[in-house]
């Protein structure tokens, strides 16, 4: 693949602009020698401003999620994507988020641009635990540890039973929630099935990947490493 092609499908700007950058001098190899846009030159090769390419095809990012901002790439207002550098707008194939955590749900949220990889953590047979932590607007009442792991309670306008869920009470208005499944505004729906509300949620593991010091807006991507503890049982 000629440079200037790979550089633009990996978001670093149109053909126009990344021949641009060739022309001035930005883009080496990894002995600091000029590239020019009709090079072809392996992947790992390439320096832009003497950094590295971001991974091919196959990224996975795990971002923290802070309130306030949608997994929509439609919505008007501010987006997951505003936290990336804008290169993670333009990669082809696009970045999608792997599942959604609404507007007022802060934490652990995975990105990728590999539809395998996204179909496989999403899917209902992997039932990869997902951890939350809720705030409450009403203390607990006692018996929500016991409902939420019947796999017997079943959520407004759904036929289908939810699957069983342990809930750890933190104090009396705080819970840690751990789920297999991801209905829509499920972790809401389960506490308003018990007359509560939830007034802050939080996202804090999915599979075997933690937060694990990542501040509020900042990502990184996932090594190998990484994605293997996301299924480690």
């Amino acid at each position: 693949m000629k440079l200037v092609r790979l550089l633009a499908n990996l978001g670093y700007g149109s053909r126009r602009q990344v021949a641009a950058l060739c022309r001035a001098g930005r883009v080496t190899d990894a002995a600091g020698e000029p590239l020019y846009a009709d090079d072809v030159v392996a992947h790992a090769e390439v320096r832009l401003d003497g950094a590295p390419l971001d991974p091919a095809h196959g990224v996975l990012l795990m971002l923290h999620k802070p309130a306030g901002y949608t997994c929509s790439t439609r919505d008007p207002g501010r987006v997951v994507l505003d936290l990336l550098p804008p290169r993670f707008r333009l990669r082809s194939p696009q970045l999608s988020t792997v599942g959604r955590l609404d507007r007022d749900t802060s934490g652990l949220l995975l990105l990728t641009d590999d539809g395998a990889l996204l179909h496989r953590i999403i899917a209902p047979k992997s039932s990869l635990p997902k951890v939350y932590e809720a705030a409450l607007a009403e203390p607990l009442r006692g018996d929500e540890a016991a409902l939420f792991a019947s796999g017997t309670l079943l959520l407004d306008s759904e036929r289908t039973p939810l699957k069983p869920a342990r809930l750890e009470p933190l104090d009396a208005r705080r819970a840690r929630l751990t789920l297999t499944e991801g209905r829509y505004h499920q972790v809401r729906r389960m506490f308003a099935a018990t007359g509560n509300r939830v007034e802050r949620l939080h996202r804090s593991r999915v599979g075997g990947l933690a937060l694990d010091g990542l501040a509020e807006g900042e990502w990184r991507m996932l090594g190998a490493a990484e994605r293997a503890r996301l299924f480690a049982p």
